[in-house]
């Protein structure tokens, strides 16, 4: 079985072997062949049972290409997991409005197409809300993020982009985000991610704290019906999920593009991981 993870290109400044490693170790355990391919090379596919862009890091800042590159996988007919119409639907914030139309708990978000002071101004009634979080709607790793109070400066960084407005989830700061795994839609592990002190943002390279735990009461309800209004079937999934102001559950993201999966905190879980990917490759032999 020959694999190809897509990694980010030369010219992304960060280290991605920490990501790579612990999801390419267990596959070759399983008797896979995994090769890390830059994801905007133009390389060739077709010697490989299946695709994973399980590391492929900085679509956000090319999103022409990143489309393209799904257009063309799809063209080729290319085994890809998770799917390319999942891949093309999570690669934008958007869905978050999907999945509430579905009816699923999530934090209430406003997508704007050019954001500017009225925008803020907009979401601040229409949140009721005077702090507010913003966020690029093609984003990844806090990229464009700010949490904005009546006070603060506009970010002229992300004026005029394409952007989603959230209200600021208190709860964050004191027991942060939890994400819950899956491997063939069946429930791995999960983690706790929270800020370290000052800061809100969860990501590993802003401090966060990371760790193993068991996912709150509801949670798993809520992160499979989330997962459930997904375009198709999944190999692999990451739903995080927060308190919000309301004191229910909130999905905050659903993960399925190029998600940490947190296998060094669940060394066994690197298992079932490779036996949804493998399951994956066969499927897409018949």
């Amino acid at each position: 079985m020959r694999l190809a993870v897509l990694v980010p290109s030369a010219d992304y400044k960060a280290e991605w072997q920490w990501a790579f490693e612990p999801q390419a170790a267990p596959l070759r355990a399983a008797g896979a062949t995994v090769d890390a391919i830059e994801w905007t090379a133009d390389s060739d596919f077709a010697g490989y049972d299946l695709v994973l862009p399980l590391v492929a890091w900085g679509y956000h800042l090319k999103f022409g290409e990143w489309l393209a590159l799904l257009d063309r996988f799809e063209k080729a007919r290319l085994a890809v997991a998770n799917p390319v119409p999942v891949l093309r639907w999570n690669s934008d914030k958007a869905y978050l409005a999907e999945l509430a139309g579905y009816g699923v708990a999530t934090v209430p978000s406003l997508a704007f197409a050019s954001f500017g002071e009225q925008a803020l101004a907009h979401a601040r009634d229409e949140f009721e809300c005077a702090e507010l979080v913003v966020k690029p709607t093609i984003s990844a790793s806090a990229y464009g993020t700010y949490r904005l109070g009546p006070g603060d400066p506009f970010p002229e960084q992300v004026r005029g982009w394409r952007m989603l407005v959230q209200p600021w989830i208190g709860e964050i700061v004191h027991s942060g985000e939890w994400s819950l795994i899956y491997f063939g839609g069946e429930f791995s592990h999960a983690v706790a991610k929270v800020p370290r002190p000052g800061e809100f943002r969860v990501q590993p390279e802003y401090g966060g704290i990371i760790a193993r735990c068991e996912p709150p009461p509801g949670s798993r309800a809520l992160a499979e019906a989330a997962l459930a209004a997904a375009p198709a079937p999944t190999t692999y999934a990451r739903i995080d999920i927060v308190v919000g102001n309301s004191g229910e559950l909130q999905v905050m993201e659903l993960e399925l593009v190029e998600p940490a999966l947190f296998l060094a905190e669940a060394p066994e879980a690197g298992a079932a991981f490779a036996r949804a990917v493998l399951s994956a490759a066969e499927a897409a032999r018949e």
